[in-house]
């Protein structure tokens, strides 16, 4: 009995399927900048929990067993993990974390846009999640660097490091994209894309967007 009981636990565990690996590790990254009122901090975080909920964006997250994470950031030396990694295992573990983010506090009250130091910052916390094949960093933001000038360092270090960088710029309502121009220049890694907003009230569209092209890529 005991021998057969043994057999049955040995085939069981051969022929269970294995678990499927960590596809990607996402760290979201918000402004809370000076630039940023109450209202404006609200729309970001409600937006990203409904772009996170969103049936696509979910389906994708499950099928991939992401693990994200949030960093909000503003000036120097103001970088926070406000929510470390969570795996998207079912979704139960998206609900639970989509309702942490609806009621994130604000980290910060608002300073200058230190963006390399955010760019920084988000990379150091890849560290505990080594398991992830790809690493992105998903900033967001409504202004140029104003402090710090070290975006183009710190995006190379992230090259380095095997880090893919993707933006949100926050515009202002008409044609021009200064803030757009920026990320593509000094932020975004190569074969990676800037998003843009037109104003914070079009953040929910451009984050669902930005999720599917980042989450769901063309084979071969």
């Amino acid at each position: 009995m005991i021998r057969a009981l043994a057999f049955c636990l040995a085939l069981t565990a051969a022929t269970a399927p294995a678990a499927r690996a960590c596809d990607t590790a996402l760290l979201l990254a918000i402004d809370v900048s000076g630039s940023i009122d109450r209202g404006e901090y609200a729309l970001q975080t409600v937006g990203l929990a409904q772009a996170l909920r969103d049936p696509d964006v979910a389906a994708a997250l499950l099928q991939g067993q992401v693990a994200v994470a949030v960093v909000q950031w503003s000036g120097v030396g103001q970088q926070a993990l406000s929510l470390p990694w969570h795996r998207i295992l079912s979704p139960r573990h998206l609900r639970d974390f989509t309702a942490q983010v609806d009621a994130l506090p604000r980290a910060f009250s608002g300073s200058d846009t230190a963006v390399g130091e955010a760019l920084a910052f988000a990379a150091e916390q890849f560290d505990a999640v080594p398991d992830c094949r790809r690493r992105v960093i998903d900033i967001s933001g409504d202004g140029p660097e104003n402090v710090g000038n070290t975006a183009g360092r710190a995006r190379a270090d992230a090259i380095a490091a095997g880090i893919e960088i993707n933006a949100i710029a926050i515009e202002d309502m008409g044609q021009s994209a200064p803030i757009s121009a920026f990320y593509r220049n000094w932020v975004i890694t190569r074969g990676a894309f800037v998003m843009t907003a037109r104003g914070l009230q079009d953040y929910p569209r451009a984050m669902r967007e930005k999720l599917l092209r980042e989450l769901i890529r063309p084979s071969g």
